[in-house]
């Protein structure tokens, strides 16, 4: 709670002013960056009761970020939104969706080269995933003194893949490459396998990885209820009015975290910069080896799409296909972007869970 106003708490606020700036000229997450905006201006006002105990701030804090609920209900909303067929129908792309994790776990060893405590290292790595529910979730159980800088980190990267992938992707990728047509002719998906999809998921990366646990199943338990067709009305609550509720509380919280005594300090350019080199990182990786299946398969794979074995679903996706066909208005790979883009979203999950696990096991937590 401040006391009084000072230099950094101005500063403060012109952030804040910034972050809604984004979201309302720039239509930059929006939904995100617009109540984290508006949040850091309540969480640098001086004696303000809503920052104290029995405040609503202080509340929904207590209630909905330290409890990681509010991530865990987003997490459910997410899952009512994808579709896991084009996964289900070429399994292959789960491998993409591994390889975009890569860059998570060399920021890892980065960050513990510059001295991080392992416990905020790997809450660092994490925003490499662009998964904002789960950067927010391992960063809360990990690092909570660093959860505000984080949290704003990953949405903000989120928001500008569109502007952050495509030169890495030029980079990476010839002219050749980039034409590849692939053609999509996917193998039916029954409907029994796509609601055991998520049952089995559940059960199989909760045993082999359990601190994943709360993210897999809230994510499979949402995706169940779309796919099971039973519960429309759930369904739609889900992905519409409680993953709303949710994020607007969740970014009022994490703004009003944002205080210029525990943002402004010179640690919070590090985290911008290691994140940033996980999204990169994990890009590449999955370019990379977007290429090495290009060249297994003689060219039957577009490379682009190992692009979008990160997280930040659906959008990556849709980048993938913008940047294909900037050189062939023909090329359509939405589909097979988007079965690399929702294995991105389960290894974002495995990997968050992982690093749980790791840090836990280390540091005897």
């Amino acid at each position: 709670m401040l006391e009084a106003l000072t230099p950094g708490s101005f500063l403060m606020f012109a952030v804040g002013g910034v972050l809604i700036y984004l979201a309302i000229a720039k239509d930059y997450e929006p939904a995100l960056l617009l109540p984290i905006g508006f949040g850091t201006l309540l969480g640098n006002l001086p004696l303000s009761p809503m920052n104290q105990p029995g405040g609503l701030l202080f509340i929904l804090n207590d209630f909905g970020v330290k409890t990681e609920l509010f991530p865990l209900v987003i997490f459910i909303g997410i899952g009512a939104l994808m579709d896991f067929r084009p996964l289900l129908s070429q399994p292959i792309f789960a491998l993409m969706g591994a390889a975009g994790q890569l860059g998570i776990f060399a920021t890892l060893i980065l960050a513990t080269a510059l001295h991080f405590p392992l416990n905020q290292a790997a809450s660092i790595a994490i925003i490499g995933a662009i998964d904002g529910p789960t950067s927010i979730y391992v960063s809360s159980l990990l690092a909570p003194e660093l959860l505000g800088t984080i949290a704003v980190t990953a949405y903000s990267y989120m928001s500008l893949v569109p502007i952050i992938q495509p030169p890495i992707m030029r980079l990476m990728t010839t002219k050749a490459e980039r034409r590849i047509h692939m053609e999509y002719a996917p193998r039916p998906v029954a409907r029994g396998a796509v609601i055991a999809f998520p049952l089995v998921v559940t059960v199989v990366v909760g045993i082999a990885v359990p601190a994943s646990a709360p993210l897999i199943a809230t994510l499979m338990f949402g995706n169940l209820l779309k796919e099971s067709g039973v519960v429309p009305r759930l369904s739609a609550s889900a992905a519409n009015e409680l993953t709303n509720i949710s994020t607007l509380f969740l970014g009022l919280v994490i703004g009003s975290l944002m205080q210029a005594d525990t943002f402004l300090r010179v640690q919070t350019l590090y985290i911008l910069a290691l994140g940033l080199g996980a999204f990169a990182l994990d890009t590449v990786a999955g370019l990379l080896f977007g290429k090495l299946l290009a060249l297994l398969t003689r060219g039957k794979i577009n490379p682009l799409v190992g692009a979008a074995g990160i997280s930040a679903f659906p959008m990556s996706g849709r980048v993938v296909q913008r940047v294909a066909q900037e050189e062939d208005f023909t090329n359509h790979v939405l589909m097979h972007a988007m079965g690399a883009n929702t294995a991105g979203q389960l290894g974002s999950v495995i990997a968050g869970g992982v690093l749980l696990a790791l840090v836990s096991s280390i540091l005897g937590r």
